[in-house]
């Protein structure tokens, strides 16, 4: 719990830093508009007084350096109007007057004369730079995403070999000792067969064998077949109920007939028992119960498993199924990660936190698809 406290930590301070580099930007590129802009319009205010002169001058008037200032500007769209709107001269926009009144629309404007207004906009350099910050953030945020999503891809499917070697590795190395369990089962029966332990113990090595073929499956793809749930159900109930404490209560609410659905039997029974162990964890080894519904809607079959324990927080709810987590002193946190992908992965279904409350219990339900 507390590694995924740090990795929450990260992320926000990650995110925190993301937005600062972005405001910082913007706010930098903000500012460099803004000059421009100034720039801009101090060089439109020359060019308004150079065509002043020009207007007003006479037969002595050095128009020289007014003319280099008029021919100088070839960035800034100008557009010269008098009073009435009528267009008097343009420069660096297309030689139509439609064009040159339909410009005038939202343009910054300096008075030349009583008779005459100077137009101007924006130039294409500036435009641009302006959009330039906006550009360069979809970009960015474009490609964080991908790459976020490459590394988080690139980082399952590395757990994905980890756990899926780990489980063969695990289920191979139980082999041995099961076969050789299995055998002095066989020699007790023969020693002492009125002994009622050791139908006891022969159960429990089957169960062991059981176990290691659950491990020696995750990986590869389990083939489905139709199966009753009502009697897998029945069969964790009870071997829950041997195991587990008197003060806890295991009780299993089923249709009067069959509900079939394909799965395989192994794996879901571990996804069950998985649920239930929780459950009695969560009561923290006081008294309680555990209800398992088997509920049938149209086309869906729900199992429900509810428990009176100590529940959920809220925020740790979207949690529960990520790899690592876990509310225990002791535990890997990965018991929901591999009932999540045995349900959703294998059997196209769906399992989540249907309800829980802090004192009041929680629910998980699994949703699968009815046989047909």
């Amino acid at each position: 719990m507390q590694w995924t406290d740090r990795i929450r930590q990260v992320k926000i301070w990650l995110v925190v830093v993301a937005i600062a580099i972005t405001a910082t930007s913007l706010y930098v590129s903000h500012r460099l508009v803004n000059d421009l802009q100034t720039e801009e319009r101090t060089k439109m205010e020359i060019w308004a007084e150079a065509m002043r002169v020009f207007t007003e001058a006479d037969e002595q008037t050095d128009l020289s350096l007014v003319s280099k200032v008029i021919e100088g500007n070839n960035t800034i769209p100008v557009v010269v109007v008098d009073n009435e709107g009528n267009v008097l001269d343009y420069s660096n926009i297309d030689d139509t007057t439609d064009l040159a009144r339909r410009f005038l629309t939202g343009s910054d404007s300096i008075r030349i004369s009583p008779y005459q207004v100077l137009c101007y906009q924006e130039s294409t350099m500036l435009k641009r730079l302006t959009q330039y910050p906006y550009w360069a953030l979809g970009i960015v945020t474009i490609f964080g995403i991908v790459a976020i999503f490459a590394l988080l891809a690139s980082k399952r499917a590395e757990q994905n070999k980890v756990w899926v070697g780990l489980s063969k590795e695990t289920a191979h190395q139980l082999g041995t000792p099961i076969s050789s369990l299995m055998a002095w089962v066989e020699v007790l029966k023969e020693t002492y067969p009125d002994d009622e332990m050791i139908p006891e113990m022969s159960k429990d090595v089957k169960r062991l064998e059981r176990i290691a073929e659950r491990f020696s499956k995750i990986g590869s793809r389990p083939e489905p077949v139709n199966t009753r749930l009502n009697e897998v159900l029945d069969r964790v109930i009870e071997y829950m109920d041997k195991r587990t404490s008197q003060k806890v209560a295991i009780k299993g609410h089923y249709p009067d007939h069959p509900v079939v659905v394909k799965i395989n039997a192994s794996l879901f029974e571990w996804v069950i028992e998985n649920l239930c162990k929780n459950a009695v964890d969560a009561m923290e080894g006081g008294s309680g119960k555990i209800d398992l519904w088997l509920l049938e809607e149209d086309d869906v079959v729900a199992i429900e498993v509810a428990d009176s324990g100590k529940g959920i927080r809220k925020k740790d709810v979207k949690n529960v199924f990520r790899p690592g987590f876990t509310t225990k002193k002791r535990g890997w946190g990965l018991g929901l990660s591999l009932a999540k992908r045995i349900v959703e992965e294998y059997h196209k279904g769906r399992i989540y936190v249907k309800d829980s409350e802090l004192g009041r219990g929680t629910t998980f339900r699994i949703e699968l698809k009815a046989a047909t």
